[in-house]
Parts: C-alpha cells; structure tokens; sequence
C-alpha cells in the first residue's frame, strides 16, 4: 500500500516536523499513526496515511455515519437528533454570510446529502459532489439529488459560484492547497467560502490527548487549528470574516472518545464531557470541539 509521506509542511514549507502523538484507529482497523507537528508553524498532520488512491477501505464500515446513514446505536441516534438543528442553523449562516436569499452553491463533500437538500429546498441553485459512490445513491434516492463524483470538480467554470461549503471535509483531502486554489477560483469575486472542521486547540481535545475521536486517523490527515486555519486563507488569498463555534460537537466526540478509552457508561461521561466543553467554549469560542469559518475571496 503506497503512504503519504510529508516532508514539508503544506502551509509554511517548513521542513523541521517534529512527533506529536500516536492514535490509534478505533473506528476501523486497529493501527496506529503519528501526529506530527510543523515545528515552525504548528500546524498538526497525520503520517504514513494511505494515498488517496487507497484509502478507501478506511472509510468501508457499515456505521460510518457521513457515508451510510446510519441510525445504529444511541450516539448515532444523537447524531441525527443533532443534526436536524443544525440544518437550519448553517442555511441562516448561508443566508448571512452571503448577502443573499438564493444564489449558486457548491457543496462539497457532501455525504448522504442532508445540507444540500436543505438549501435546495430554500431556492438555492445547488451543486454538490461526494466521492462515496454510496452516498451519492442515498442522496439520489433520498432526495432526488444529482450529486456527482469529485471529478466534475475541473468542468466547473471560473467563478461559477456564490457560496462553497465544506463540512468537516477539508480535513480530509490530500492535496490541501491545489483545494484551496481551486475553490479560490470557483467562487464569484467576494464570494463566500464556508468550513467547519474539528479544532485541535478544543477543550476536549487537551482533555482526551491522543484518544479524542475528531483526531480519527487515518481519515483526518490534518489537524486545523484557528491560528492555522486563519494562515492557510490568507496564503490563498482570502479574508477571515467570522468564525463561529460549534459546542454541540464536543458531545458526540467525547461520548466517542469515552468508549474508545474503554470507558464504563461512556454515554453519561461523554454527556459530561460535553457539557464541560460546552461551557468552557462559551468564554472562548477558539476552545469549541468544532469552528466553523467563514472566508470571502478577495
């Protein structure tokens, strides 16, 4: 199996990566990858993940929920429960970021096709890509949603869109800044680019170490933090306009995080957690398990 092997931080290209931790891969195979950390920038990354080629198999478990939907066992039951309000939360923060009632957007990553749906539903002109074969037929037959594969991503014209979301997917892509170019000339001038990913700088982050799920190797090859995230706009030209937390997360992680400790009544502690870094977010958000963040081209 060929790995991805970094020698050259992706944000500053520092070459001085220094070893941060190992996790483990709870959710599929068992192995173990190290965290490292640009020793410049700090910015955090997973070594030795498969190329995107062949990372596949990671990702090929009946309960990966951004993939199979599924409601199977109490913190997926959560999970859906949670979701539903964010719906509505992330059209409002569509509608405000962008100025607009309706425009064009682009979803990417979109998974089973929830957030799509809802903004096609508020008069949106969506697009929406999703490399999961699987979750393009749910999305398809759930919604009625042509979602195509990450290969029309190049037949999109140059400034083809209002907004670009990505939820909890940048974390994902292996060709980091080709992304953030692309994306760059996607958007309209001052259009609205919109991320959410896992915050490593997050109250229950520090708590769980090495065992805290939104680390989730090897499907989560980097590690944003808000200083870091901020820098990757500016280097592709962006501008940082908010940033806002998501405390929500930090329930459904924890509860994940306690049972991959082994923990007893992992649910009840996970709650606990969650409850705790929840609070603790509400005097800074930069402490939330989860941002979300919003860009405007330049």
């Amino acid at each position: 199996m060929d790995r991805l092997k970094i020698d050259t931080c992706p944000l500053c290209g520092g070459r001085r990566l220094e070893y941060a931790m190992t996790c483990t891969d709870y959710y599929a195979s068992g192995e173990k990858f190290e965290v490292i950390r640009c020793a410049h920038c700090g910015f955090q990354m997973t070594q030795d993940v498969p190329v995107e080629s062949e990372i596949g198999r990671y990702y090929e478990v009946p309960d990966y929920i951004s993939h199979s939907n599924t409601r199977k066992g109490l913190m997926n039951r959560v999970y859906h429960l949670v979701r539903r309000g964010m719906l509505s939360r992330k059209a409002l923060l569509v509608k405000n970021a962008s100025k607009q009632e309706k425009g064009a957007l682009l979803d990417y990553g979109t998974g089973t096709g929830y957030f799509a749906d809802t903004m096609a539903r508020c008069g949106w002109k969506v697009s929406a890509i999703e490399k999961s074969a699987k979750a393009r037929e749910f999305a398809k037959i759930q919604f009625g949603l042509n979602v195509e594969s990450e290969k029309a991503l190049d037949s999109y014209a140059d400034g083809s869109f209002d907004v670009v979301t990505l939820w909890h997917v940048m974390e994902h892509l292996e060709y980091l800044n080709e992304m953030w170019d692309t994306l760059h000339r996607l958007l309209r001038n001052g259009g609205s680019l919109i991320l959410a990913v896992p915050n490593p700088d997050s109250y229950d982050a520090q708590k769980y170490g090495n065992v805290w799920a939104a680390y989730d190797v090897p499907r989560h090859l980097w590690h944003f933090s808000p200083s870091v995230m901020k820098q990757f706009g500016i280097k592709h030209n962006f501008k940082l306009e908010k940033s806002y937390p998501m405390p929500m997360d930090a329930f459904y992680v924890s509860m994940l995080s306690e049972r991959y400790k082994g923990s007893r009544l992992s649910f009840l502690k996970g709650l606990w957690m969650g409850m705790l870094a929840w609070f603790n977010a509400i005097g800074n958000k930069e402490r939330s398990s989860s941002m979300i963040y919003v860009f405007r081209k330049k």
